[in-house]
């Protein structure tokens, strides 16, 4: 696996640009029509939907996220993110660190997994 944490794919760094700038229009513009979007367990399928997820739950909770590690996997990309906003941290870990896990085709973003893992793992170098 190789470590690309300085050297993230396009479409993940203008995801995460528009993420916090924020940008709705280039946020949702990452995303193939069809995609894929699972947050903490629960699914949308398609710009409709990943679009009023992220209405409430990115932007209107003035969501920031700061990659710390990605490396590329044979399933797609996994990158590490702490994560800020204005959400309920009741619970959650300080900082709150999130795995997510893209799988991109033809330069967009097909499916999105975000998760709290309980434990990070950490690739080895090679």
């Amino acid at each position: 696996m190789r470590d690309i944490t300085n050297e993230l794919p396009p479409v993940i760094a203008d995801y995460i640009a528009a993420h916090n700038q924020p940008d709705p229009i280039a946020f949702l513009d990452t995303f193939a029509p069809d995609a894929l979007l699972n947050d903490g367990q629960r699914e949308f399928i398609g710009h409709d939907a990943i679009r009023t997820w992220a209405d409430k739950e990115v932007f209107g909770d003035n969501l920031k996220i700061e990659p710390r590690r990605a490396w590329e996997h044979p399933g797609g990309i996994v990158l590490h993110a702490k994560y800020e906003g204005d959400f309920d941290k009741t619970n959650l870990p300080d900082p709150l660190i999130l795995t997510n896990y893209f799988c991109i085709t033809s330069g967009k973003i097909t499916q999105l997994i975000i998760l709290l893992n309980k434990t990070i793992w950490e690739p080895q170098k090679i």
